[in-house]
């Protein structure tokens, strides 16, 4: 299923669709699911639970990662694993009726969560492999960008689309969401058309000739890892960076959709999707080529990251301020809750760039480059699992309110891991990166 075609491509080809088709997946199984599980009437608690635990695929890709190479190239896998979500996709849409379609549902999900861990490690191979250090820098920026917007194209449109087909077309809530689910299958779809021609080969390392050669391999791979200089500092840099954004990532959209008598916005699904999309795609897309061409000039060290941090962390803020106005009897206005998501959303892309530049280009250069890539991306992935899982039941516990203090508070491991954060590795020109 991969073209024969190895000439070198424009980065701009294949860089922005491949990062919206890793970031499509993601979105759906853990935002978009979750928005219609509530829709359908589940709670905080039993939806994070339910959907933050298939988080943890994202998390054993280092299992399988090594292995990758043993068959056929990374553009093939990615390829094939975009057709199978797109399958996927459509097998939820069609169990949605079926009373169990909860548990069909989530079972669907960990595969799809599987597919999308093993399109995540050859989309990132063939970045590393196929742009040198300079290159990986230029276009970070856009990486970013377009893996966002793959999570604004689940959390948006898919949602906008749910909610119109419920409320201007009339139709029932299953049916509504059902259409919703294989309009996005059909996006994965073309996008795998699309990749058959774009997407570069990526480079060839040294294939393993048996199973046992590649268990000795990824055997190897883990050795070298922890053997790197500093490598248990630069580790608790990455699991601390995002341990605020991990309590905020499915509760603020679940917030954003609960009744005011729960202490929520109460938004509908067409207005969450307009602000999630029309607004602030627009500024989150401003915001992550600003921290790509911010990380390019001032170049990654110890001041930029900390600058990053405070940028992710610190627009956390608005949803203090809409917990507190929000609440029975208030009604807020549909342009303050646009304006205060759009901030938050506008550092989160900005500051968000920091964190994967770093594993790229401290943690993860040397011989099983996207390998060790996969590693740091899983760890990472360590502190998403168990701060969403408990947010539901967290924020059924305390109320919104409270709730959304604490996740300022938990911002502060955050900014202490930058401003420690070590930086072993010399720059191209042989200086050591700035601390």
């Amino acid at each position: 299923m991969t073209s024969s075609n190895t000439t070198i491509r424009n980065p701009w080809s294949w860089v922005p669709t491949s990062y919206l088709s890793e970031g499509i997946p993601f979105a759906m199984v853990i935002w978009v699911v979750g928005t219609m599980f509530k829709d359908l009437g589940h709670s905080d608690g039993e939806i994070t639970l339910a959907t933050a635990s298939v988080g943890i695929t994202w998390s054993l890709k280092p299992l399988w990662a090594a292995f990758l190479d043993m068959f056929k190239t990374k553009k093939f896998f990615v390829l094939w694993m975009e057709v199978i979500m797109a399958v996927l996709l459509c097998g939820i849409a069609a169990a949605l009726p079926l009373p169990n379609y909860f548990q069909i549902t989530i079972a669907v999900l960990w595969v799809m969560a599987f597919c999308s861990a093993t399109q995540d490690i050859c989309v990132d191979g063939i970045y590393i492999t196929a742009l040198d250090e300079k290159g990986q820098a230029k276009y970070i920026g856009v990486q970013g960008v377009f893996w966002n917007v793959g999570k604004l194209f689940g959390t948006a449109l898919v949602v906008w689309i749910a909610g119109s087909l419920k409320e201007d077309h009339h139709l029932s809530t299953t049916s509504a969401w059902s259409w919703a689910l294989v309009m996005s299958a059909g996006t994965l779809a073309a996008l795998a058309v699309y990749h058959w021609f774009a997407l570069p080969t990526g480079s060839i390392g040294d294939r393993p000739v048996s199973a046992r050669a590649a268990f000795r391999t990824f055997g190897d791979a883990i050795v070298d890892f922890f053997k790197k200089d500093s490598i248990w500092g630069m580790l608790m840099f990455v699991l601390l960076y995002r341990s605020s954004e991990g309590l905020l990532l499915q509760l603020g959209p679940l917030f954003l959709q609960a009744s005011p008598d729960l202490g929520g916005v109460g938004l509908s699904l067409k207005d969450k999707g307009l602000i999630d999309g029309t607004i602030s795609t627009v500024v989150s897309l401003g915001a992550g080529l600003l921290g790509g061409a911010f990380m390019a000039k001032y170049g990654l060290n110890r001041r930029t990251l900390v600058i990053m941090a405070l940028c992710l962390n610190i627009p956390h803020v608005a949803f203090v301020v809409l917990s507190q106005l929000a609440g029975p009897g208030h009604t807020l206005s549909f342009w303050t809750v646009a304006s205060l998501v759009t901030l938050e959303k506008f550092g989160y892309s900005f500051g968000f760039v920091a964190n994967m530049l770093y594993m790229m280009q401290q943690i993860s250069p040397g011989r099983f480059h996207m390998t060790h890539y996969a590693f740091a991306n899983s760890i990472m992935n360590l502190t998403l699992v168990p701060t969403q899982m408990i947010s539901g039941p967290l924020a059924d516990h305390l109320g919104y309110k409270t709730y959304f203090i604490v996740v300022m508070f938990a911002a502060i491991p955050s900014v202490l891991g930058a401003m420690f954060a070590p930086f072993p590795r010399k720059a191209d020109n042989g200086h050591p990166h700035s601390p």
